[in-house]
């Protein structure tokens, strides 16, 4: 089982199984990632391993600082802008790889691009020790609900690693925005922690939604972060045994009668439902009821990433 260590014990121990080819659960201020070695393929293939996780879906790797993204990636003058106002920070950008950067094939997935994102906290400090990137996808079984605190890692990984770096919750609690620019065109291939609109804003224009291809950056399959219930979006009412996941003020007719509640945000606030959404998520699963209903998120700001989530987390499972 998984040893949990807190935040200010855990840096040695945890450079010892990077290098040494191994994986370590660690917190960052989206999600919990499973972080191993981007340039070592044992330590990458173990990812994989541990999560289950298709080999056909590229990895994000996560950079100390600008002089190691531009030693891994080329820049354009647009996506510099990008990493240069956003980063560190929850913003993701898919780059075309640098010739001999040393990245192993699998984080990439076969693809002449790299996903590349710069966090904040105990993994850049990780990351500036260790001197490599690391690619750090969300620290859960596939496919399945992402973790934001480390008792939630523990409890889906823990027989599979040995680690896990205990940060608290984490303070987004969604996974990074994915960008990608093409020519004269700016491309939202996954909403994230960062809204579409300030991203907007920044560059002074507008993001197209979706990608050229199926699978350009993490979190593109179909079905993704599903309970172990069923989920049903969009609820004005509670049937007999489900779970009401709520939002705001307003509640779906029959509610009380929901056999488990929890309200992303009493005030309406995304980014508090944000930062609730995967953890609740986890904690109606654990009611019992074989599916959460789901009252209507508006799409606004993160709401766009929310509904992202919950989507994925409803489509059919064979997807």
């Amino acid at each position: 089982m998984a040893e949990i260590l807190a935040v200010g014990e855990a840096m040695e121990q945890a450079l010892a199984l990077l290098r040494g080819g191994d994986v370590v659960a660690i917190p960052t201020e989206t999600v919990y990632g499973l972080a191993g070695d981007a340039t070592n393929g044992i330590g990458v293939a173990r990812i994989f391993e541990a999560k289950g996780r298709p080999r056909f879906n590229p990895l994000i790797a996560h950079v100390g600082d600008m002089a190691m993204a531009e030693r891994h990636a080329l820049f354009d003058p647009l996506s510099k802008r990008l990493a240069l106002t956003f980063w560190p920070g929850p913003l993701t950008l898919v780059l075309p790889q640098r010739p001999g950067n040393g990245i192993h094939p699998l984080v990439t997935a076969g693809l002449d691009t790299i996903a590349l994102r710069m966090p904040r906290g105990f993994g850049a400090d990780l990351i500036a020790r260790l001197g490599h990137p690391l690619a750090a996808p969300s620290a859960n079984s596939s496919g399945k609900i992402s973790a934001t605190t480390a008792q939630a890692v523990a409890a889906d990984l823990g027989p599979r690693i040995k680690l896990v770096v205990d940060g608290g919750a984490t303070p987004v609690g969604l996974e990074s925005t994915i960008i990608k620019v093409e020519g004269a065109v700016l491309r939202l291939l996954r909403p994230g922690g960062i809204a579409a609109e300030e991203i907007e804003a920044a560059v002074g224009m507008e993001l197209l939604r979706g990608g050229a291809t199926d699978i350009e950056a993490p979190g593109m399959l179909g079905s993704h972060y599903a309970p172990g219930a069923a989920m049903r979006l969009n609820a004005g009412t509670v049937g007999a045994g489900e779970a009401l996941l709520g939002f705001g003020g307003q509640r779906a007719a029959g509610w009380r009668n929901a056999a488990a509640f929890l309200n992303l945000s009493e005030t309406g606030d995304l980014r508090e439902a944000a930062s609730n959404l995967f953890a609740f998520m986890q904690e109606l699963d654990r009611s019992g009821a074989r599916t959460i209903a789901v009252e209507p998120v508006p799409f606004d700001g993160l709401g766009e990433a929310i509904n992202d989530r919950l989507s994925r987390a409803a489509a059919p499972r064979d997807i």
